[in-house]
């Protein structure tokens, strides 16, 4: 007598996105919930590091503009002048009170 053991292919059954539904639809509906979570999460993260790195960019731009402005006005002031012409006085000037900035600020 021959016997013919009979092979059987099961197919899990899956969802539009050929994911594999189990018997367990509680653990299903969890499942599909929480991949969406992640996935709407995962949109939010990249919306803000896009929104940070315009930021960044436009701060640093602002900031180049800015210290060009500064670096004009210091050329063109009156202290920056004194403090090209006479450096060592600068210096001197600016020890000076320090120390005197640092025994106001001293506790006793």
């Amino acid at each position: 007598m021959t016997t013919s053991a009979k092979t059987t292919t099961s197919k899990a059954k899956t969802t539009k996105e050929n994911a594999p539904i189990s018997n367990t639809p509680i653990s299903d509906n969890v499942t599909e919930t929480l991949h969406q979570s992640v996935d709407t999460l995962g949109e939010h993260a990249a919306n803000a590091e896009t929104r940070i790195r315009e930021t960044a960019s436009h701060s640093s731009e602002t900031i180049a503009d800015k210290q060009i402005q500064l670096k004009e006005y210091w050329d063109q002031s009156n202290v920056g002048k004194y403090a090209k012409e006479n450096p060592l006085a600068t210096a001197g000037i600016a020890f000076a009170a320090g120390m005197l900035l640092s025994s106001f600020l001293r506790k006793k």
